[in-house]
């Protein structure tokens, strides 16, 4: 048969055989060492007190629906096999918080939700009233140790974890840095500035 297509080459030169120890060292300047992987781990202990109160107040920012969240969930989940009515009274005064929340995110505009009505001030009359709820049908039990076994679980990780932002600020620097180092090294003539 006759061969109308494109035509193999056998290569004339051999290819190196690479060694173990010349994937370590880095081949050109732009290419890392292989062992210079860093691992991030988002959780550390702060080193003062005031440290621990600014994080723990920024995570309860951050975090205060999903902490929020669990402690419901697992209030829910002791109230489940004896307490039917604490139950009920539960999601009804979960559904109206939520329903408050979704008012105050329809009408951002309105001067009565947002000044008159603060969540600041409903809110915590909504925590009061389901706590009372509670303790009236004899569910005050289950709610005292559902908070006393969840908020140091909550404290603990308000106070160990570090907030992505503050990591994202770290990251630039540190990238930044790295970028910048060849600036600011002197020149072979002694003075400051950039190298050419």
């Amino acid at each position: 048969m006759a061969n109308f297509g494109t035509t193999q080459r056998i290569a004339t030169s051999s290819t190196p055989s690479l060694s173990g120890d010349s994937l370590d060292e880095p081949k050109g300047h732009h290419q890392k060492p292989l062992n210079d992987i860093k691992f991030y781990c988002p959780c550390n202990i702060p080193l003062t007190s005031e440290g621990a109160a600014i994080r723990i107040i920024r995570n309860l920012a951050n975090f205060g629906l999903f902490y929020t969240l669990f402690v419901w969930i697992i209030l829910f989940i002791t109230l489940i096999p004896q307490r039917k009515v604490s139950l009920i009274l539960l999601v009804i005064m979960s559904y109206v918080t939520t329903l408050y929340l979704l008012l105050l995110r329809a009408c951002p505009n309105s001067f009565l939700l947002h000044k008159i009505m603060d969540k600041r001030f409903v809110l915590p009359l909504l925590a009061i009233a389901t706590a009372a709820q509670l303790i009236a049908t004899e569910a005050g039990i289950h709610l005292g140790v559902t908070l006393a076994c969840s908020v140091p679980i909550v404290l603990v990780h308000a106070v160990l974890w570090i907030s992505e932002d503050h990591v994202y600020h770290e990251i630039v620097e540190a990238s930044a840095a790295e970028v910048l180092a060849p600036l600011s090294e002197r020149n072979k003539s002694g003075a400051e500035g950039p190298v050419v």
